[in-house]
């Protein structure tokens, strides 16, 4: 029987000719990536068992990127800071990536990709359930608990049961006002948020390879709202030409055999999806965005590892350009080099800093911001009853701060055209006459 990719990857980096899905292994890691809200915790436990004076097990495989509550006046939040740099600084972590410096990156699924620490058939894994995106690129991508972090912060490895597979084959070309955002919608409504339950989300098929990597990213990074373990698409062209100015490593390329078993095969129509949102309060409780034009919004979010890269805004900009929006709308980039592009990419002439700022929008800095809610002065943080759209990955009931918010999942396009009617708006509205 041949393997998948997952199973390729796994196999490889355990030392087996061969594995199959309920094996455990112990697995090489390549990358382990951790953040501000998880690194206290992680490095706690690393130094409980290994010792106060332990070292990692290679300074150069860890990759620690603080972006979820760094905005903030939160004497919390700002103490985690201060565990992690300090354990940077007495590690000598060559990537550490500080708040309040020049080294400052952004939100940590979209800084691997632009740092260049995702790689063709590489194992990565992080204390961010999202850590699933880098699988955009051809690896094994995923979040994992602090206790597992701190074993491989040691160690360098990690004990992996191989994930069943399913596989999600998109046909045909999508239409102009379709993005990655309304697949992962229509996919998870289809299967529920356990429909993939410790499951490998491989995607494939010529729509798919259509995309760019950005959007191979956004197509990965909700695997886990899925239940999913990781997703992966196979590596190609647009992966390299995406890395070659990043890193010099090459990887390896894997390619799912052809007699490769799956637990479960679907194959889509692409240029049969029409846009798409979850209502409150689940990512599975899925909508076409026509059948929900009377709800009412208060506000439109765009931002996150989800729905923050420069792909997403310049979508948001083509429907905002020369438009004035009814509803406060929050422009966060997820990193620097987003926001450093906000005002270098160009519509007509005007960068989409001109048109978000022309259209009335609030930028925020490059951070998750308020996708996990966040300290009391988080940027874009829900205090009421809002009711939102947002390109967000999450519209649990407190996810972007209060509880009593009510969150409506979207794609960029859809969460621009909805800050102009103020109501759920079907993008197709307005996206023929911009694109």
């Amino acid at each position: 029987m041949g393997m998948n990719i997952t199973e390729k990857i796994l196999a490889n980096h355990a030392g087996k000719t061969s594995v199959a899905p309920g094996d455990n292994v112990w697995v090489d890691v390549d990358v382990l990536m951790t953040h501000d809200v998880c690194g206290p915790g992680t490095i706690g436990i690393f130094k409980k068992q290994f010792g106060q004076n332990a070292r990692v097990w290679d300074p150069e495989k860890v990759v620690i990127i603080p972006d979820h509550y760094i905005f903030t006046a939160d004497p919390h939040a700002n103490r985690n800071i201060d565990i992690i740099r300090e354990f940077a600084s007495e590690q000598k972590l060559p990537y550490y990536y500080d708040v309040g410096t020049e080294n400052y990156k952004g939100v940590c699924h979209v800084a691997l990709a632009q740092e260049g620490h995702n790689i063709p058939g590489e194992v990565l894994f992080g204390t961010d359930s999202h850590t699933c995106t880098s699988g955009a690129f051809g690896m094994f991508s995923t979040g994992i608990g602090n206790t597992d972090a701190a074993f491989i912060l040691g160690t360098g490895k990690l004990w992996v049961k191989v994930p069943e597979t399913m596989r999600f084959e998109w046909t045909g070309t999508f239409p102009p006002y379709i993005m990655a955002k309304d697949i992962l919608l229509h996919v998870i409504g289809d299967i529920g948020c356990d429909g993939a339950t410790y499951r490998s989300m491989e995607w494939a098929g010529d729509a798919v390879y259509q995309f760019s990597m950005e959007e191979r990213m956004t197509l990965c990074n909700m695997a886990i709202e899925a239940g999913g373990k990781n997703a992966v698409i196979e590596a190609d062209d647009v992966t390299f030409d995406y890395l070659k100015s990043r890193t010099d490593k090459k990887g390896t390329v894997h390619h799912s055999d052809a007699d490769a078993k799956y637990c479960f095969n679907k194959t889509y129509k692409a240029d049969e999806l029409e846009p798409v949102v979850a209502q409150p309060h689940s990512p599975d409780n899925r909508a076409l965005a026509r059948e929900c034009k009377d709800v009412k919004l208060d506000r439109s979010y765009i931002g996150s590892c989800t729905g923050g890269k420069i792909t997403d805004f310049i979508a948001a900009a083509e429907i905002l350009n020369g438009e004035k929006v009814k509803i406060d709308t929050y422009i966060v980039p997820a990193t620097v080099d987003v926001e450093q592009d906000l005002h270098k990419e160009t519509i007509d002439g005007k960068t989409l800093a001109q048109i978000f700022e022309e259209a009335g929008a609030h930028i925020g800095e490059p951070s998750c911001a308020a996708c996990l809610g966040g300290p009391k002065d988080t940027f874009g943080r829900t205090h009421g009853t809002e009711v939102v759209i947002s390109t967000t990955n999450r519209n649990f009931p407190g996810r972007m701060g209060s509880k009593q918010s009510s969150v409506y999942l979207a794609s960029p396009y859809t969460a621009a055209a909805s800050a102009l009617t103020g109501y759920v708006t079907d993008p197709r509205e307005f996206v023929p006459a911009r694109v």
